[in-house]
């Protein structure tokens, strides 16, 4: 039996400015196409661009009219991460919707970013901290929302403080809760600086619960060349509407959480089915790695380190 259709309402965004990253396709795409549905103005910074020209496509389609543009942006690579900074400051429009989407997961074997991070570690978080860092002038403009899209893996695990990098022995899946559990401490503390500063900015988190994403999917560039098995059992169930979510259901607590005039600054929004892997979007018990306050200065501190940029009140 076919999964019975969930959706929500995204109010009117007309006049607002959107970046969503890991827009080209699966749930990004999805939640970009929303956001333009509503009125948004959408920046879709992608690492691929044929992806990127066929994602616009498809949105033209689907929304005649649609604001939608592409910028170069790979995660992986702190000197694209800054240039991407300098193209929308330079461009000087007030950022009102940042979503940060976009993320890799589990590469079978240890591969770095051009940075020489681990690049779960690099691309998930790091690169999505440098971003709101170098974009803070804008977010503030925009008095914006930040949505940072995290994970069911990140219910449990911990943070390999003695060896972020797992250069020692490398565990795709911890590897990847680490990263998922950094970039979630990030968008509470970020949530929590805005206030102490006086940024304007509010923060939460989403998380997606399981769906058939190209999150697991054959994904040459990151080592990947078949799908794995996890995705096609997920596909199965998710075709039957058994336990998991859809695509379309995946995107929804993000697009929730940064729309939704009912969510709140530093709220946790995901599934509200059975495991919290599928069904209707609502707010959810934040999971016990990310209740540290004093672990999320930890990362702060470490992670403007790594990067090399300050968030500049």
């Amino acid at each position: 039996m076919p999964p019975t259709p969930i959706d929500l309402t995204v109010p009117d965004l007309s006049g607002r400015r959107a970046v969503v990253t890991g827009a080209s396709d699966g749930m990004g795409l999805g939640i970009a196409t929303r956001l333009a549905a509503a009125g948004a103005e959408v920046v879709m910074p992608v690492r691929n661009p044929r992806k990127g020209e066929a994602a616009l496509a498809t949105i033209r389609q689907r929304v005649p009219g649609a604001k939608v543009s592409l910028r170069d942006l790979d995660l992986s690579s702190l000197a694209s991460v800054a240039a991407l900074g300098r193209t929308l400051l330079d461009e000087g429009l007030p950022i009102h919707l940042l979503i940060n989407n976009a993320g890799v997961m589990t590469p079978p074997n240890l591969q770095r970013t051009a940075d020489g991070f681990e690049l779960q570690f690099g691309t998930n978080h790091l690169g999505h901290f440098a971003l709101a860092a170098r974009l803070l002038p804008l977010l503030r403009a925009g008095q914006a929302r930040v949505t940072s899209q995290v994970s069911v893996a990140a219910r449990r695990g911990s943070i390999n403080w003695d060896d972020l990098g797992w250069e020692r022995s490398y565990d795709g899946m911890k590897a990847y809760s680490q990263s998922k559990i950094a970039f979630g401490l990030f968008g509470l503390e970020l949530d929590r600086r805005s206030q102490a500063e006086g940024w304007g900015i509010t923060s939460n988190l989403s998380h997606p619960g399981v769906a058939p994403t190209s999150l697991l999917a054959a994904r040459p560039e990151v080592g990947r060349a078949a799908d794995t098995r996890s995705v096609r059992l997920i596909r199965a169930l998710s075709a039957r509407g058994i336990l998991v979510g859809t695509v379309e259901s995946a995107q929804l607590p993000a697009l929730y959480a940064a729309t939704s005039p009912d969510a709140r600054r530093g709220g946790f929004y995901g599934p509200s089915g059975p495991g919290h892997l599928g069904g209707p979007p609502a707010e959810q018990k934040l999971y016990a790695p990310l209740r540290g306050a004093e672990e999320a200065e930890r990362v702060w501190q470490v992670s403007e380190d790594l990067v090399g940029v300050r968030f500049q009140g």
